[in-house]
């Protein structure tokens, strides 16, 4: 009997799809709406109206609105650039997540995979507990930008072993990928475990809440770094679409087709390690979007990327907002940590994805 391999097929919904026209509308009003609650919700409450007043107010337009400059402080600085990081922060994980998925045919994948999360995580705790002691230099050279720069190393150097580990022959190998990250994110978790038994209680404190992620970084200068690296990944992304449709029937029918199946490879996997890389440097690692959203993209859309990828895009800002909305509020004016709140809806999600699909899975 042939071995049953696992596939997007496992995952498809059988009828009830939206086409692409009503689909990606919604989603944009349900991000409009989700985002004016957000921006109005919090500790300090700051109505429809105030908001709009200030809104406004950046655009040099004056309608009169009475607002405080306590409110314009809240919404403005801290708020806004707040949501504005979790919008891209939903956007850049789940285009991640939808193109690996894509890239590796395997429904299982998501940002961890080329191994960005963890080597984040290995450098942020590098900084936390040695940074002290060992790099006193580089902590007054670069201040409060010397966590997230090395993370962002760390990111980028684990990707590096990964990408050299899958590559065979001269061309990437997805299998090898996932196995190679696989064990990428086992070192580097043994290499956290050995900073966590070093660590005080102050630093150990500092690497958990870091490993579970905030938003609380987002400001207007964080926007600044983050923001061309998550655009210039998305340019990238969308500008393969077809190509990605082509990867789904295969390597070998992608090539038939005129496709340079290497170079798409390494244009992907280099734009999602640069998407992830640069968010996880300043909200720390924040699960299950990549994997989530596009699961939920497509059952609602289907699998074609043409609107897999903005839709996944929208669903990812949309669970991002949504899971630090509840995270400012559900222990106002104390705050949990975003990951958790993620984990929370993902789980579940994902043991209901498995569960109703066992016997496509061959269990």
């Amino acid at each position: 009997m042939p071995k049953r391999v696992v596939g997007f097929g496992a995952f498809r919904r059988v009828g009830g799809r939206l086409p692409a026209s009503t689909l990606l509308p919604a989603l944009v009003i349900v991000l409009a709406i989700l985002t004016v609650v957000a921006l109005t919700t919090g500790a300090y409450p700051i109505r429809s109206i105030e908001v709009l007043g200030l809104l406004l107010q950046l655009l040099s337009i004056d309608l009169g609105i009475s607002t405080t400059q306590q409110q314009a402080g809240v919404l403005l600085d801290v708020r806004l650039p707040r949501i504005v990081l979790g919008i891209l922060t939903g956007v850049g994980l789940a285009l991640s997540g939808a193109v690996l998925q894509g890239l590796v045919r395997n429904p299982l994948a998501d940002p961890s995979l080329i191994g960005v999360s963890s080597g984040a995580a290995l450098g942020a705790a590098t900084v936390i507990v040695l940074g002290a002691t060992l790099l006193p230099g580089l902590t007054r050279v670069f201040g409060g930008l010397l966590l997230p720069l090395a993370a962002f190393l760390g990111g980028l150097a684990v990707t590096l072993a990964v990408y050299a580990l899958a590559q065979m022959s001269g061309r990437l190998v997805g299998a090898v990928l996932l196995l190679a990250g696989i064990a990428a994110t086992s070192a580097a978790e043994a290499g956290i475990g050995l900073y966590t038994y070093i660590a005080n209680d102050d630093q150990l404190r500092n690497i958990a809440f870091w490993r579970l992620g905030s938003l609380g970084a987002g400001s207007w200068h964080t926007l600044a770094l983050v923001t061309p690296c998550v655009v210039i990944a998305a340019i990238v992304m969308f500008s393969l679409v077809k190509a990605l449709n082509a990867l789904t029937l295969g390597e070998v029918a992608a090539s038939h087709l005129g496709m340079s199946v290497v170079r798409v490879k390494n244009m992907l996997i280099w734009a999602a390690a640069l998407a992830v890389g640069a968010l996880v440097a300043f909200t720390g690692n924040i699960g299950f979007i990549g994997l989530v959203a596009p699961h939920m993209a497509r059952l609602i859309g289907g699998p074609d990327h043409r609107v897999l990828l903005p839709a996944s895009a929208l669903i990812g800002a949309i669970l991002v907002v949504g899971s630090d909305l509840l995270a400012r509020t559900v222990v106002a004016p104390a705050e949990l940590p975003i990951g958790i709140v993620t984990a929370l809806i993902g789980v579940p999600f994902f043991i209901v994805l498995l569960t109703s699909n066992r016997r496509n899975l061959g269990v």
